[in-house]
């Protein structure tokens, strides 16, 4: 058994399955509906029903007075059709519409994924959760006043933890802390979501996404909203790296294609070691783009990592008719202190 519901402002029709909650069932449909913190304390989601009713599996959210559901209002992170529904609801269509906000967080894992990257996940305090479109970045609050930027590397749908893929970077104080000194359970502080990475779901023009060391972090959110929501559109992921150990997640990389044909995966190796027996790709990734894609008028290129990459690519890429109205980039400056 399913309900279909249907947005009054922009007539966008979605399916709720049985005992999926409207808002659930609504981001896994790629329709973004307002919410803070998921578990019905905060209100954010709260919305009208103009047509049909919905229940509560667990009894009415604190977050809604016994008043306001009897006039017709829901919170839709928890509520479930018992209809099929017409609703008054803001629709979250571009990221300047999701608010930053700061919010406390705990350190819930710490896993080392190569020799100079760490992945951290981050636990926000049970009432709240982070509305953010895949791709965007957060910054760490520090005590000093200062802030570092971090791209998210998990997918809207998948919001339980915040996941961050870190560098070691050389005379980096922030990222000498994260390696020696942070711990498991330990607090910070987060501002976000900022940026305008994000993928353009109204558009129908093929992919490419170019990633350069960890500027995977928000390719992989990416690619893994794709494949929660499925977008059918050809996506080509370059990848490009010193050596074979910076491929810290190369079989995740490899197993989308599996998941999605219509997914390509090419690792570029700036400088392989002997000891990699590398055949693949060598050289800058953003040339190896340009060798296999002679005509990129109808393409739109998405870039993440070092600023030269970004901005070389953002040079280059118009030599071979990217129009760079669809060259999307994320470039953050490594901070030294």
């Amino acid at each position: 058994m399913s309900y279909s519901v249907r947005i009054e402002s922009t007539d966008h029709i979605f399916q709720v399955e049985e005992g999926e909650s409207v808002l659930d069932a609504a981001l896994r449909q790629s329709i973004a509906l307002p919410y803070g913190c998921r578990g019905g304390g905060c209100g954010s989601c709260q919305g009208q029903l103009l047509e049909g009713s919905v229940s509560y599996p667990n009894g009415l959210p604190i977050g809604i007075s016994e008043d306001d559901h009897n006039k017709g209002y829901a919170l839709f992170c928890l509520a479930e059709p018992n209809s099929d529904l017409v609703v008054k609801s803001k629709e979250v269509l571009a990221s300047e519409e999701i608010q930053a906000r700061i919010l406390p967080c705990r350190i819930e894992e710490k896993t080392q994924l190569s020799h100079d990257v760490i992945l951290i996940k981050l636990r926000l305090p049970k009432t709240e959760r982070l509305q953010f479109f895949a791709g965007q970045y957060i910054n760490f609050l520090l005590k000093n006043g200062k802030h570092r930027s971090f791209s998210l590397a998990n997918a809207p749908h998948d919001d339980e933890f915040i996941e961050l893929h870190i560098r070691h970077i050389p005379d980096g104080q922030f990222t000498g802390e994260v390696f020696d000194e942070m711990k498991e359970k330990d607090m910070m502080r987060i501002e976000g979501p900022f940026g305008n990475f994000y993928i353009r779901e109204e558009s129908q023009r093929p992919i490419i996404l170019m990633a350069g060391g960890t500027g995977f972090a928000p390719i992989k959110g990416m690619i893994e909203h794709v494949l929660e929501v499925g977008i059918e559109r050809p996506i080509h992921l370059y990848w490009g790296v010193r050596s074979t150990e910076d491929l810290y997640m190369d079989e995740l990389a490899k197993s989308w294609t599996k998941q999605n044909p219509l997914i390509r995966y090419t690792p570029v190796l700036s400088e392989p070691k002997d000891e990699d027996n590398w055949t693949g790709r060598t050289g800058f990734v953003h040339s190896a783009i340009m060798e296999d894609y002679a005509d990129l008028s109808q393409y739109e290129i998405y870039g993440s990592g070092a600023p030269a990459m970004v901005y070389a690519g953002r040079d280059e890429f118009v030599k071979n008719g990217l129009d760079l109205d669809h060259y999307y980039s994320d470039a953050f400056e490594y901070q030294k202190d």
